[in-house]
């Protein structure tokens, strides 16, 4: 997978530099030079070290740690190519932050999202490759076009090669991702069981209750982001209750706040895998029960499909050779 130096600027903010420089291998682009620093009084300041002049242009971005300076460099920069003549200004932003907050639940609440969508247009971004959003819909809070790919044939791979799952039977852990687990037990011709979850406030789920069979099986617990680990290691419990053999968390954001790597840690669970849409360096080597996919080679494919004017829909079903 290449494609012509001179045709294409790659350029990375600090939230994931190594990502970054997966996706610049598989694309056999180098990135782009550039400075994103903050001053002493903590105001973040850009330089951009190359020409962007006519260029097609794609920044990455991540929603991680300190979302808000990631965030705010992400805007500067898109500003900075569009005041720079940048052609074309593409965020790549593989967990999208904020996401959760897509829809006024109670009174007086913020959509979040769909500032975010505002502030990412009025910085002057003319396109978005994000991935496995938390709600899909979000795509309509933008005026420009969304790609929102999936991380599911990555993670079919990684289960045909990685996980004896002749006994298995996918779960999801809650009602809103029933959706995504039977598409998964479809795909790998496995049943598919659901947990309802009850909870009292944010974060913090109460009861849970197992809809399927799954005694004496090993269970593929699949999400599209954990946070702080309560659903998942609940889920777990709930599983192990009922008589399961074995539980597997796999999930597309790891973010991993608070206390989750101890809950992880003490938890049923026998492994909890992530995709690298958010780095996991700082937390490796406190939890030996995380394991990695990397989904570099998909947003590699899709930037190339993207600058070339390709389709981006085969992706939806097929991972790239990394």
């Amino acid at each position: 997978m290449s494609v012509s130096t001179n045709s294409i600027k790659l350029l990375a903010g600090n939230s994931h530099p190594e990502l970054a420089k997966l996706v610049s291998q598989k694309l056999g682009v180098e990135l782009s030079k550039i400075q994103v620093s903050q001053y002493s009084n903590q105001e973040t300041s850009v330089t951009i070290g190359e020409s962007v002049r006519d260029e097609d242009v794609f920044i990455l971005q991540t929603g991680c740690g300190e979302v808000n300076d990631y965030l705010m460099e992400l805007l500067i920069i898109i500003h900075a190519c569009k005041t720079a003549s940048a052609r074309r200004i593409t965020a790549v932003i593989p967990n999208f932050p904020y996401a959760r907050q897509d829809k006024k639940d109670k009174g007086r609440a913020p959509i979040t999202a769909k500032l975010m969508a505002n502030m990412l247009q009025t910085a002057g971004c003319n396109h978005v490759i994000t991935m496995d959003l938390h709600a899909s819909q979000i795509q309509g809070f933008f005026e420009v076009p969304v790609d929102n790919l999936y991380a599911e044939p990555t993670v079919l791979r990684y289960i045909r090669d990685q996980v004896d799952y002749s006994n298995s039977v996918i779960v999801s852990p809650d009602a809103g991702g029933a959706k995504r687990a039977a598409a998964l037990a479809d795909r790998l011709d496995l049943n598919f069981a659901l947990i309802h979850k009850e909870r009292q406030k944010a974060n913090e789920v109460s009861r849970m209750v197992l809809v399927g069979y799954v005694q004496d099986k090993v269970c593929i617990l699949v999400d599209d982001m954990a946070d702080t680990c309560g659903t998942l290691v609940k889920a777990a419990e709930t599983l192990i209750s009922h008589g399961a053999k074995k539980v597997i968390a796999i999930v597309t954001h790891g973010i991993f706040s608070g206390d989750a790597v101890n809950r992880i840690n003490n938890s049923p669970l026998d492994k909890v895998v992530s995709t690298n849409t958010v780095p996991h360096d700082n937390i490796q080597a406190q939890c030996p029960k995380l394991d990695h996919i990397d989904i570099s080679p998909t947003l590699a494919e899709a930037i190339r499909r993207l600058h070339n004017g390709e389709s981006v829909s085969y992706l939806f079903t097929h991972a790239p050779l990394g």
